[in-house]
């Protein structure tokens, strides 16, 4: 009788196994809403992937509207989460910063609002939308990330103040061919972070940017290639304002619109001028401005700009270069 006990047990567990096993492979995952596919909410897509793989694992989103507040965990590694066609995948929520805790009766705070926040390395979003869409009272982060080497290819970044916080100093990141708004300080944070060919979307007369780069690293936010432009009644915008001591973002080779004013940046708390690291380089339009700029901010030579490339910015002790 035990022996039979024991022998159900063991069958019982090979069973478990197996079926915890089902998604170990680099099969894709297919998300849908209309349930024609494994999944009908990303997050079930993310609980079945394994932990630390080495193999590339792709999560397919077909088209809909996923209400969903996501997590990335950190022990994930090698994901990518591609939506079927980028401005009718969107995965969105709505916190806001002023949104009352119940324990506390206090509000949640701009880092708890995220809609999805990323903590794995090795993660890539394609072709899909990320929105908060909570009414502006108070600052509601669409993305948040705290991993390294992250790639967001062709993806939308919507909501109003603190759309996207790149929250994690020392973290790589690469934003390709996107497109982010926001009103206020809607790219901030401490990674670094190159933005090539993306079109930023000023909602309000505000500050696109607020790096808080630490003073030991050396590149922050690089926007190069990228179209600056503004909401219907804008006039007033700034590339950015010193959130933080020894902040660095660089515009190269982008389009600046008239709304740009011309100094520039804006000297929101004077004691971090002296540190901020605050440049551009071959900037076109009306917003350019050159030679009217803050004085501490500068215009880079031809051969400071071209020693800022992806490849010198990425490069650490492992060499990582994204490959898209």
């Amino acid at each position: 009788m035990k022996r039979l006990i024991w022998m159900m047990c063991l069958i019982c567990s090979v069973t478990a196994m197996q079926a915890k096993n089902e998604y170990d492979n680099p099969d894709t995952l297919v998300v849908a809403r209309d349930g024609t596919g494994q999944f009908r909410n990303v997050a079930e897509a993310i609980e079945v992937c394994r932990a630390f793989m080495e193999y590339h694992k792709v999560i397919y989103v077909k088209k809909g509207i996923y209400k969903e507040k996501l997590v990335v965990p950190q022990w994930l590694t090698n994901i990518e989460i591609c939506g079927e066609d980028r401005d009718n995948t969107v995965i969105t929520w709505d916190d806001h910063a002023n949104i009352k805790i119940a324990e506390t009766g206090k509000g949640m705070g701009t880092f708890r609002t995220f809609t999805l926040r990323v903590d794995g390395n090795l993660i890539t979003l394609k072709n899909i939308t990320i929105e908060n869409n909570a009414a502006r009272l108070g600052q509601a982060v669409a993305l948040m990330t705290t991993g390294d080497r992250q790639q967001y290819i062709n993806c939308r970044f919507l909501g109003h103040q603190d759309t996207v916080y790149t929250g994690m100093a020392g973290t790589r990141l690469l934003f390709k061919d996107c497109y982010i708004e926001g009103t206020t300080d809607f790219i901030f944070g401490p990674s670094t972070a190159w933005f090539e060919g993306c079109t930023i979307r000023c909602k309000a007369n505000s500050y696109i940017t607020a790096a808080s780069t630490p003073q030991d690293v050396r590149y922050g936010y690089v926007f190069n290639n990228c179209t600056i432009t503004a909401a219907e009644g804008v006039d007033r915008v700034y590339l950015g304002r010193p959130w933080r001591d020894y902040g660095y973002t660089l515009f190269m080779n982008c389009e600046l619109p008239r709304q740009i004013l011309p100094e520039g940046w804006h000297q929101w708390r004077p004691e971090a001028v002296k540190t901020a690291r605050y440049m551009e380089y071959n900037n076109r339009g009306e917003g350019a401005a050159y030679g009217q700029r803050v004085s501490w901010s500068r215009q880079l030579t031809r051969k400071e700009a071209e020693q800022v490339t992806m490849k010198s910015v990425f490069t650490r002790e492992d060499t990582w270069i994204p490959n898209n």
